[in-house]
């Protein structure tokens, strides 16, 4: 993945006109609108229109390997498979994100429920929701998470893609 920039033009225009200093953002992930024209169609109703896959179908909720989770549209990284456990839900859980300022939390009342969304920071993904009924002993959340949304990098090949500084985060 080529590298970008995020800059938030607000803040910045704030500095420049001398009101106040604002913050400059500068991230390498981002929201690529060529990826996204790569999604097939439910990972495109997913990360795009907040879908949800049905329970038990995800490619990676039986997945037991080491590596990290990645926004399927920004590459930035998520979750571990150090921090995944079998819920029972039907989609795949996590105890806290690998990176916490990669993952925001939203207040969801759709379908006449009150949920956590819980959408990546820089591609704005829809990546599933957090609940307050994980394991205790881990922190007490559950990251519910859409497969769709998610790219898998196996730990063999985390260096190789640029993630090698995330090895160490997840239980080798």
């Amino acid at each position: 993945m080529k590298a970008s920039f995020e800059i938030d033009f607000n803040g910045l225009y704030s500095y420049l006109s001398g009101e106040k200093v604002g913050i400059v953002v500068v991230s390498k992930y981002f929201k690529d609108l060529k990826r996204i024209d790569q999604l097939n169609e439910i990972e495109h109703w997913v990360t795009q229109q907040s879908g949800t896959e049905r329970p038990g179908t995800g490619k990676y909720l039986k997945n037991k390997n080491l590596g990290i989770y990645v926004d399927i549209v920004s590459g930035e990284p998520l979750f571990s498979s150090g921090d995944k456990y079998e819920s029972g839900c039907g989609w795949p859980s996590f105890t806290k994100p690998l990176v916490s300022s990669h993952v925001e939390e939203l207040q969801d009342s759709s379908h006449g429920m009150s949920r956590t969304e819980v959408r990546s920071k820089f591609g704005d993904s829809h990546l599933g929701h957090v609940f307050p009924d994980g394991p205790p002993e881990r922190g007490g959340l559950r990251y519910c998470i859409n497969s769709a949304s998610l790219r898998f990098i196996p730990v063999d090949e985390m260096e190789a893609e640029g993630y090698g500084d995330y090895i160490g985060q997840i239980g080798v």
